[in-house]
């Protein structure tokens, strides 16, 4: 992958993090607190079906 296309995939994570999981950063803080977060099940879910979509997006031809 191209250091273009990391950035734009690391840029779509930290959004879907925080659009549906409310995690204000992905970067590793070696704090017990800030790295573990309590989140609901339909939290994991919005994320985790915003994270699919996003992919079949991607992988849609032009």
């Amino acid at each position: 992958m191209s250091k273009q296309a990391d950035k734009a995939l690391e840029t779509l994570l930290q959004q879907i993090a925080l659009d549906h999981l409310f995690i204000e950063t992905l970067e590793t803080r070696n704090s017990d607190r800030m790295d573990f977060h309590e989140v609901s099940v339909w939290g994991v879910k919005s994320a985790l079906l915003a994270a699919y979509e996003a992919g079949r997006q991607a992988a849609k031809p032009d």
